[in-house]
């Protein structure tokens, strides 16, 4: 597999990020087949130009690689179940997915006793990234693999960081999204106590965005609106990166630093506040965590 164009690709997955990066990998000239269970991405997958299969077996077959983008780690290997048997001898698989780190581990160990390939390829940059093909990938596994996806990877994404061995990827994932995380509290809080000081969004913004507060929370991901016009405080908390998901990602890095033995006071704090905002907001964007510790001060008289 040294061709850049024109590659056998198998992709299951098709949901808000899943869709933007098949389709990009059509424009690029590659032949998909993909696979998503519901309709309504399926019917989108067929207007961007991919060969919609009936199973995830299908989409594995006589393919050079096959990407995979899923909700969990339990998923995923229940998912190469099926598609490593159906695969053909040394295809390339990538999991694209944030999952557990021992999730990715064991999933890789189960492509190559199969005799095939494996990368964890997990990624940053949200829908917006994903449409663009501007993601930023963290990517574990061997050299030798990791040169042969590059190039595609590349279509998909503006920066691609070869971080390890197998999980080491996912371990990249985990430790950004668990400072993001963190980052988006603090700032959240940060605006909440200028506001009952007198101090508006956009001199907030003014001050910090160029002061030792900075953050990309703030300067790309404003959680107010006004002083960031794309981000989703500008459109009522629609979805770029949902609480779902953020209050997913905070969970495995909870469950890594317990594991480990990390005094990771921020860390675990920051997954028990996104579970508990994730109970009502699940489908809001995580930066809406601003409206709960407003709503949250209000209650308390704070």
């Amino acid at each position: 597999m040294t061709a850049s164009r024109g590659l056998k690709i198998g992709f299951l997955g098709l949901g808000h990020m899943g869709a933007p990066m098949a389709a990009n990998l059509i424009k690029a000239g590659h032949d998909v087949l993909a696979f998503d269970p519901v309709p309504a991405a399926q019917e989108q997958a067929r207007k961007d130009g991919a060969t919609v299969v009936d199973s995830a077996a299908a989409a594995a077959r006589d393919r050079d690689l096959v990407i995979t983008m899923l909700p969990n780690g339990k998923l995923v290997l229940d998912v190469y179940a099926e598609l490593l048997p159906a695969a053909a001898p040394d295809t390339l698989f990538i999991d694209c997915s944030t999952i557990d780190v021992a999730d990715a581990k064991a999933a890789a160990v189960l492509a190559i006793g199969a005799g095939h390939r494996a990368l964890d390829a997990p990624v940053s940059g949200g829908v917006a990234g994903a449409a663009a093909g501007t993601l930023t990938f963290m990517v574990g596994g061997g050299a030798a693999d990791f040169a042969a996806a590059l190039p595609v990877l590349e279509v998909m994404g503006a920066k691609v960081v070869h971080c390890g061995g197998s999980g080491v990827g996912q371990a990249a994932k985990i430790c950004n999204n668990m400072l993001l995380g963190i980052s988006m509290i603090g700032l959240s809080e940060a605006l909440v106590l200028g506001e009952k000081l007198g101090l508006s969004h956009q001199s907030f913004f003014d001050v910090v965005s160029t002061a030792s507060g900075q953050s990309w929370a703030l300067t790309s991901y404003c959680p107010v609106p006004g002083p960031v016009p794309a981000s989703p405080a500008n459109n009522d908390y629609r979805p770029g990166f949902a609480t779902a998901l953020m209050n997913k990602d905070l969970g495995l890095a909870a469950n890594a630093l317990r594991d480990n033995g990390i005094d990771g006071q921020l860390g675990l704090l920051a997954a028990e506040i996104y579970n508990r905002f994730n109970q009502t907001d699940a489908g809001r964007d995580f930066s809406a965590i601003v409206t709960d510790i407003r709503d949250r001060s209000d209650r308390e008289g704070v």
